[in-house]
Order: structure tokens, then sequence, then C-alpha cells
């Protein structure tokens, strides 16, 4: 897949980015989209929360804390924002897009629970029957680290405490069966970090341009299949 520019795909690939704040989901969602578009490949990303919604208008006022929120209420109206587009991704999905998500329900889930008295169930379950990511790339950078880069502290949840709890979170997510989870060392140079990542996406991309292609599936629905008709 590597050596071939040209692949033709069955259905677009899900690849989702996450890490803590400033591990680098940015740079990397950039990169993959550059190198599949050399490809020749059709690629769009799409970040989460999506802020110019009307649900996502109401999360960057909280981020930015020009608005208060309840932990309950925020973290329901991040899965909205999600859901939002649900549909909208299938669609692409099927028709060959891939789409490059930067932060998806695993951070939604990661920042609630982290919190007290949040369950990690109780969190997960609105965002479940999602389209399920193809591959989840974990960008492995402790918050120590993190907090070193450019802009760190400029938003809500931006402090090393609460980041570290977010990371322990990540790492229990990172054990449900058929997340389709790879961790990579984010703590090197972001070359080098990408070079990891595209190994990961072609494999991905081996998979998507079988015939027939994998069937989309829901996030973390046992029954994970969906109709592909459109």
């Amino acid at each position: 897949m590597a050596n071939a520019p040209n692949c033709v795909l069955q259905r677009g690939a899900l690849i989702v980015l996450e890490g803590c704040d400033r591990s680098g989901k940015s740079t990397q969602c950039r990169f993959i989209i550059e190198y599949l578009t050399r490809k020749g490949l059709k690629v769009e990303a799409l970040e989460f929360p999506e802020r110019t919604s009307g649900t996502g208008k109401l999360i960057n006022q909280y981020l930015t804390r020009s608005q208060e929120c309840s932990d309950q209420a925020i973290h329901l109206l991040f899965s909205s924002n999600r859901w939002e587009y649900a549909e909208k991704m299938r669609r692409k999905l099927v028709d060959g897009i891939t789409l490059v998500i930067d932060r998806y329900a695993f951070s939604g889930v990661a920042f609630t629970a982290a919190k007290k008295c949040m369950s990690l169930e109780w969190c997960m379950s609105p965002d479940r029957g999602l389209p399920r990511p193809d591959l989840v790339v974990f960008l492995d950078s402790k918050p120590e680290r993190s907090a070193q880069r450019a802009g760190f502290g400029e938003e809500r949840y931006e402090n090393i405490e609460f980041q570290s709890k977010v990371y322990d979170v990540y790492q229990k997510l990172m054990t449900e069966k058929g997340n389709h989870w790879k961790r990579v060392q984010a703590d090197q140079p972001k070359e080098a970090v990408s070079e990891v990542v595209r190994t990961l996406v072609d494999e991905v991309l081996e998979i998507c341009a079988r015939k027939p292609p994998p069937p989309i599936a829901q996030l973390w629905v046992e029954e994970e299949t969906v109709d592909q008709s459109g």
C-alpha cells in the first residue's frame, strides 16, 4: 500500500488521533492529510468539538471559560456535537472518503471520567452507536512534557494535575475490546512520530481496499455492524 499512490479504497477509513492536550494531535492529523493527498486518495479532516455549529459555539464558550456548565450537561453537549456529524461521516466513508479526526468520543469520556463521581459507563453511554474508528492512534506524551509546549494552559482543563487523570482514563479505554488502539510515543521529533503513524495508516488502508470492504461498525455496541447501503 505504501508503494501504491493511486490505490482504490472500497470505503473510506475512519482514523482518529487521541491524546492529552498539546500532545501533537493537530500536527499529526495535518501530516496524515498531506500524506494521503499525495497518494491520490480522497481525504477530509474533522476536529471535535466542531466549534462552528450551535452546540460547538456553546462548547467553545465553556472551554474558553466565558460560560459555566455542569459536568453532566457539558458532557452531553460534547456528545451531541459528535452526533450532529455521525450520519454525514457514515455517508462519506461509504463514498470512499477517508476521515482523519482530531479527538473523538474517547476524549469526551476521558475528560469527564477524570472528574470526581463520574463513572466510565455513564460517560460512554451517550456516544454508544457512533461510527467506530478503524484506527485510534494514541499519541503518548506525559502531561509534564505536554505542559512545556506552547499554548498549554490557555483553555479549561489544561493543567498537569487534571491532564494526569485524563491520561489514566485513556489507559483504561485502550483495553476496551475492538477499539483498534495503537500507542505511539509522542515525545520524539514530529517527523519520527509521523513515520510510525504512516505505517499504521497504511495497514488500515489495506483493509479498506479489500473486497468486500469491512462494515462500518458501531462504537461500544456488541453487534458492531450497520447497513452500508447508503
